[in-house]
């Protein structure tokens, strides 16, 4: 049989989802369910004086509205202990305090949708209100370093050599600051759960999650429940990009309020609320002071970085932490801090820290190159990092330089001028930048279970989600080419608590942790056939013979993966080159992403079609960071404006030209059995610091503030 990993193997749930078969949460069908609505704060801080509910009581099929004055009491909820690093503190009505706009302050349950929207309309609210403080760059004397910042635990500051000497050293100098704004998750398909008390101590949920396992965990802690008392299903997500990694607050009020009317209850939370209540990406402050001798080798670099948290939690946007590693200079110094502010809680959205954080650090590796009057490829390749300068360790695989050689090649980097504003086709300024794509190599440990069916077709299960990166193939994929079957002979299932336990689907981890104990089920099944039939080669007909023989409906194996025993003692990260060309309208400031090429070194690609579609996807969230996404709040009210998809702009077709991605073949013995790094995240990063820098080599303005929009380049 040919090799099916790596090949382009079309999505196997594709002709579900585009017949319309594919079940997300709300469409999910419990009979006798009932619909719920959010009634959600107008005011930033302060507490609710009143409530009147009588109107919305009064609705015809209206079954209740929940609020803080009848929901029940969770006395667990009081220390909000935190079941995982994606775990959020949650307000579920258990108390009159407002921490931030658009928080939940009740939940109306009527027999149809159409009556639970328009009781929620009807629910009065008074107010004491007080003034919001969240204004960043004003308050940044309040900032403070928590100990660990991020999902992994890093330290949030660091520091090694001798940042003031290394400049003292140095023949040119940099120090700049770069902002970026609030970016609101807009997920295709929104959050959603529909919550059923099958028995009185027993919960199943259909929830929109990125995380069954950790959804089950947290819901049961706040509950006072056993974990194995909490069902939790997803077969689909539209969309999630970290957004649905936590389990946010409308799970927690979908179950109560099944409870209190004893039947299942549907929940979605609308477009204008999930600005707020269901993290964001932090604005940042981000100042770089670089400094590096004539022939470029830098001398020192700093990166401090200062974000927003909750007044009632703790997040951390960990944009510094790419400076730490990517290039080598042996004087470095790294900061975080957070300004608690009356907003709700940021957490993860794709490549958190990297994403932002790439685009300062790259932003200013080549205004850094442009002092110098060197080629920002040539300065970067002058300080690569032949091992993690940060740790001292060896990478497990590194292929960045063979990235910047074929990006380089392929996308026409030699054509370049060097000159900002130099490149002129009649009224239209051109330009190209490029910058340096990574991110961390990241694996958990999971489990999955394979089984031989009578008529000799193969099931392979493990509890994890499929976000639509392409899980349910890229694991058929994985499960044949153990099993020696083609892919046609196997189904994946996934999304369901019941199934073998596995990580969240966050970090671009899924293909490194559940792809690996995949393999590792198709193996000892593969092995259990072999051993029972005899031989080393197995045929259709025999694999039929063997369950026939074993008197059992099937044949299972069950296996777990983790970390392998040496792999603290590597750096793990893909690495990649990003090549941007713009077209700016010299008069207007208009501007137009004509080309965008990354080259990425990846580890082992298990399916090339879903493997460039990531990447271009990530590639193409780039350009929205770089031009569009813009949360714009009214400070005075600590309120989102524009909470919407006609004013909160993403970019539509007619704002992308020709994205290409490609990656250089890597093969690395220590990330995993499957020697696959993960690609969800990394093609986002130095995406938006390619265009910045390709904007500003096309018309000598450098905007460090995001987006870049016409009227930052015509002022």
């Amino acid at each position: 049989m040919s090799e099916t990993l790596g090949s382009p193997l079309n999505r196997v749930d594709g002709p579900l989802k585009v017949t319309g078969r594919a079940t997300y949460t709300y469409e999910q069908h419990v009979p006798n369910c009932v619909h719920g609505v959010l009634v959600t704060s107008t005011i930033a801080r302060g507490r609710i004086r009143s409530l009147d509910t009588k109107a919305a009581e009064s609705t015809p099929s209206v079954l209740l509205v929940m609020t803080h004055l009848n929901s029940p009491k969770l006395p667990e909820l009081q220390n909000q202990k935190k079941t995982s690093p994606t775990s959020r503190v949650l307000q579920v009505l258990q108390d009159d305090k407002i921490l931030y706009a658009n928080q939940p302050i009740a939940v109306v349950v009527a027999e149809s949708l159409e009556a639970a929207e328009e009781a929620a309309q009807l629910v009065k609210v008074h107010y004491l209100v007080e003034t919001p403080r969240v204004e960043l760059a004003a308050r940044a004397d309040e900032g403070y370093s928590p100990a660990k910042a991020g999902g992994g635990g890093d330290p949030s500051n660091s520091s090694r050599g001798n940042i003031q000497q290394g400049l003292a050293e140095s023949t040119a100098r940099i120090s700049r600051v770069y902002n970026t704004p609030f970016e609101v998750h807009n997920p295709m398909e929104p959050h959603a759960t529909l919550a059923h008390w099958d028995q009185p101590d027993h919960l199943t949920l259909y929830d929109a999650t990125q995380g069954i396992f950790s959804d089950q965990e947290r819901v049961a802690a706040l509950l006072g429940l056993k974990p194995e008392n909490i069902l939790v299903i997803s077969p689909f997500l539209g969309g999630g990009f970290g957004s649905k990694g936590p389990t946010w607050s409308h799970v927690m009020l979908a179950a109560l309020a099944a409870k209190q009317v004893r039947r299942p209850v549907k929940l979605a939370v609308s477009r204008p609320q999930m600005f707020g209540m269901l993290g964001y990406r932090s604005p940042t402050r981000q100042s770089v002071t670089a400094g590096a001798k004539s022939d470029g080798t830098m001398q020192a670099l700093r990166h401090d970085t200062l974000s927003y948290t909750s007044t009632f939690d703790e997040f951390v946007e960990t944009a510094s932490l790419p400076a730490r590693m990517l290039y080598a200079t042996s004087n470095n110094s790294t900061s975080h801090k957070i300004v608690k502010s009356d907003v709700g809680t940021p957490s993860f959205m794709r490549a958190p820290g990297e994403a932002p954080g790439t685009y300062g650090l790259e932003s200013a590796m080549d205004e850094l190159a442009y002092e110098l009057k060197m080629d920002p490829i040539e300065f970067r390749l002058a300080n690569y990092a032949e091992k993690d300068p940060e740790t001292g360790k060896p990478w497990s695989s590194k292929s960045l330089r063979e990235c910047y050689r074929q990006g380089a090649e392929r996308f026409g980097w030699g054509r370049r001028k060097l000159e900002p504003r130099s490149w002129r086709e009649g009224n239209t300024l051109i330009g190209y930048g490029m910058a340096t794509a990574e991110y961390p190599t990241k694996r958990s440990p999971s489990s999955a279970a394979a089984r031989l069916n009578a008529d000799g077709t193969f099931l392979v299960t493990a509890g994890t989600q499929d976000l639509g990166t392409g899980t349910y193939t890229i694991m058929t994929q994985v499960a044949a080419q153990e099993l020696g079957v083609p892919p046609s002979r196997v189904t994946f299932l996934l999304g369901d608590s019941r199934l073998p336990k596995t990580p969240v689907s966050g970090g671009s981890q899924t293909a490194a942790s559940t792809g690996s104990a995949v393999q590792a089920a198709a193996q000892a099944l593969r092995e259990k056939l072999m051993q029972m039939a005899g031989s080393q080669s197995l045929e259709q007909s025999q694999l039929r013979e063997l369950v026939q023989r074993s008197g059992q409906p099937y044949i299972e194996a069950k296996a777990s993966a983790k970390q392998a025993a040496d792999a603290e003692e590597y750096a793990m990260y893909a690495f990649g080159a990003q090549f941007a060309e713009v077209r700016v309208d010299a008069d207007l400031g208009q501007i137009k992403v004509a080309r965008m090429l990354g080259c990425f070194g990846a580890g082992n690609i298990l399916n090339a079609k879903t493997a460039r579609s990531q990447l271009m996807g990530g590639m193409v969230w780039g350009i929205s960071m770089a031009l569009c996404e813009d949360a714009r709040m009214d400070y005075r009210l600590g309120r989102f404006v524009n909470n919407n998809l006609a004013e909160y702009h993403v970019p539509v077709n007619a704002d992308v030209g020709q994205v290409e991605a490609i990656w250089v073949p890597e093969k690395d013995n220590h990330i995993n059995p499957l020697g696959a790094k993960g690609i969800g995240e990394i093609g986002i990063t130095g995406s938006t610091a390619a265009i910045a820098n390709a904007i500003f080599n096309a018309t000598g303005k450098r905007v460090r503030q995001l987006p870049i929009t016409p009227d930052k380049l015509l002022l």
